[in-house]
């Protein structure tokens, strides 16, 4: 199997992070540096076909699962407390089940286990607009994309993506065929059987619609000791909005 790319700030207890959809494991890498700093060495970790890691055609949970647990066994990692966001909530929540040995505490951030309906094809059709024959630079790609997307800080979030993949000529990280063929995956819910009797920690977005009160029957199906706490003043990325308070629940949660 390939081996995840991903990036190991500092010393102590492993504290894994995964990244949502069309994201990568560099957007976490202020909070890692903070996590870092109180005992932890936290792996910001790529995605299979996400930031510089490898490109492949499967794209589903069970995939990203194996790989996570290809890059524990690697690093020869015991134990891992894991964070997961969105996307990378979902790996985090299918391997807790897979792999209760390996985990020593769940966070999952804004995602329930539950099925969620396609809702990135606003998205994925800007990012197959870019020409980049045409393209020549950020800003560039910027304005063409505002053309689908209006929101400004999404759109920044995806142009991270952006490198040069050979002298002037612009690409993305991410592998945007096979995650536009495969977009269905993402919102796959947890296996029925799925579960994992440690303890876990959801968090919510106060401003975000991705975790309802009527998910917590099914979060304490699949976790019993799951918690659920609320990140106020903040949407779908509530580690970005409110990173003070995200950083003080998700640090007492790990020190408790």
């Amino acid at each position: 199997m390939k081996l995840l790319h991903a990036k190991i700030i500092g010393e102590g207890k492993p504290l894994i992070i995964l990244h949502g959809f069309l994201g990568m494991g560099d957007n976490w890498k202020t909070l890692g540096s903070e996590f870092s700093q109180h005992g932890f060495q936290v792996h910001l970790i790529d995605q299979r076909n996400h930031g510089r890691s490898f490109h492949s055609d499967l794209f589903s949970y069970d995939d990203m699962s194996g790989d996570l647990l290809n890059y524990l066994n690697h690093h020869n990692i015991e134990k891992a407390s894991i964070l997961g966001h969105s996307m990378g909530g979902k790996t985090a929540m299918l391997f807790a089940s897979q792999h209760p040995e390996k985990v020593e505490k769940l966070i999952v951030a804004d995602i329930a286990p539950r099925y969620y309906a396609p809702h990135h094809q606003d998205i994925l059709e800007g990012l197959n607009a870019l020409d980049f024959s045409h393209i020549h630079s950020r800003t560039e790609a910027d304005k063409e994309l505002a053309k689908h997307i209006q929101v400004k800080s999404i759109r920044q979030f995806l142009l991270k993506n952006l490198y040069w993949q050979e002298k002037e000529t612009l690409g993305f990280r991410f592998n945007l065929k096979t995650l536009t063929e495969k977009v269905n995956q993402v919102g796959v819910a947890l296996p029925k059987e799925a579960s994992y009797s440690g303890k876990t920690l959801f968090l919510r977005g106060g401003n975000s619609d991705y975790i309802q009160p009527i998910d917590d029957p099914v979060i304490k199906d699949h976790f019993p000791l799951a918690t659920t706490t609320t990140i106020t003043n903040a949407g779908h990325w509530l580690h970005a909005e409110n990173p003070k308070m995200f950083f003080k629940t998700v640090l007492d949660f790990l020190n408790d």
